[in-house]
């Protein structure tokens, strides 16, 4: 039998398509009932911003504050000295203490869009796990917490089967990272009442690991929410684009680059994403995603501006939308482009247009930006360009060139500091 949950946050997971999986849906849809539930979300420092493809987690925590529940943001300061090894073919690189809490500070300025920070009840708190993984003593954390966990059900999870089955190496660092993440759970349990830790579906055997110590260990019930592993209808991971990650932060990806990454969503995945990715009401969502035909555009741009407006702000979705009708509709130059400054003492011998591409973030590398140029898809102002090769100094420079990669992506080269 099918069950009809009773509070708002299980009501929104199971609507706008958040839920995979739960531990026990109906006693965490109770607790919800009774008082605020403060639920967590782990993100490791891997890099100095996240991407699209931890959007989903971000906007459970938003919909988790909107509904009443208190929302913990835990950074993995310890635990990104290890590296999740979960779905990975290889181990990630080893970064140092300042890579690390730089790239923290990187990602601290993405979250505060979407959940409101403070001391009150439902008032979102960040988090470091360095401050209890750091200082742990080895032998004691062993016989404290390592009993509780067995080799053999550890090796059973499809997150490590799948890369021993491949006779990939995971290396010893690696294996403990799902004891410390069950770890955190029991930390902040105790350190703040959590009762809650979501994340992707990917990360269920982590969860359920943390969920089982609590109750070991504490004696008390907690409970683990997963949401499905997104990709596109064409197949593709969700957070990469033709000229790869979707950052979040604006310094390395400006919102009008994010803008368009939405725009040119497939139309199949379109009312799907205003569900996920915004807060436009149920039917809304719905009604967009039904539109067909050159219709459906609209709903793209309601998407593009909803989900820049959450990040960015109003003022730079609309700005966005304008450039690109005025780079759409009326071939212009755009007021809000990417723009890629040169100094004259960057042009002394010249560059190339493959060189220009490349350096405007349209093509990764000079290969691919040969073979676009070769295959047409490459435009200088407009028109077509056929000579990779082709040369470009200080004095070519003195008004802004437009470049396009097709008919989606543009950028502006221009003299400047």
């Amino acid at each position: 039998m099918t069950y009809h949950p009773k509070s708002d946050f299980m009501r929104v997971m199971i609507e706008r398509g958040f839920l995979a999986d739960c531990t026990d849906f109906q006693a965490l849809d109770d607790a919800f009932l009774k008082g605020v539930v403060p639920g967590y979300i782990g993100f490791d420092a891997t890099a100095r911003s996240l991407h699209v493809g931890s959007l989903i987690q971000i906007m459970m925590l938003r919909w988790l504050q909107k509904c009443g529940g208190k929302p913990i943001v835990l950074m993995g300061g310890g635990t990104t000295k290890i590296g999740d090894p979960s779905f990975r073919a290889e181990e990630r690189p080893l970064l140092s203490d300042d890579q690390i809490n730089s790239n923290i500070e990187g990602i601290r300025q993405a979250f505060s869009h979407y959940v409101s920070f403070g001391e009150g009840p439902n008032d979102a708190i960040m988090v470091n796990n360095a401050e209890w993984l750091d200082g742990l003593n080895y032998i004691g954390f062993l016989r404290d917490i390592g009993r509780h966990f067995s080799v053999n059900r550890m090796l059973s999870f499809e997150s490590v089967k799948s890369r021993l089955d491949r006779e990939q190496s995971l290396s010893f660092l690696e294996f403990n990272y799902m004891i410390l993440q069950a770890y955190d759970f029991l930390e902040l349990n105790r350190r703040y009442g959590c009762l809650l830790q979501m994340g992707g579906s990917d990360q269920w055997g982590n969860i359920v690991n943390g969920v089982d110590l609590t109750r070991r260990v504490a004696d008390h019930t907690v409970y683990g929410l997963t949401s499905p592993l997104l990709t596109t209808s064409d197949g593709r991971k969700m957070g990469k684009s033709q000229s790869g990650a979707v950052w979040l932060n604006a310094e390395l990806l400006s919102p009008y680059e994010f803008w368009q990454f939405w725009r040119n969503t497939t139309d199949a995945d379109v009312g799907r994403f205003l569900k996920l990715y915004t807060d436009l009401p149920l039917d809304e969502c719905e009604r967009l995603g039904r539109l067909a035909g050159s219709d459906i555009n609209q709903a793209k741009i309601a998407l593009a501006n909803a989900v820049t407006t959450l990040l960015h702000g109003a003022q730079a979705a609309a700005a966005a939308e304008a450039t690109a009708r005025e780079v759409f509709e009326r071939g212009g130059v755009g007021d809000d482009l990417p723009t890629l400054r040169l100094a004259p003492v960057d042009l002394a011998e010249g560059m190339t247009l493959a060189q220009l591409f490349v350096k405007a973030g349209l093509a990764p590398s000079g290969k691919e930006a040969k073979r676009l140029i070769q295959e047409g898809g490459a435009r200088v102002n407009d028109e077509v360009a056929i000579d990779p090769a082709q040369r470009f100094g200080a004095g070519e420079l003195v008004d802004p060139v437009k470049l396009s990669a097709g008919r989606k992506r543009h950028a502006l080269v221009m003299l400047g500091t």
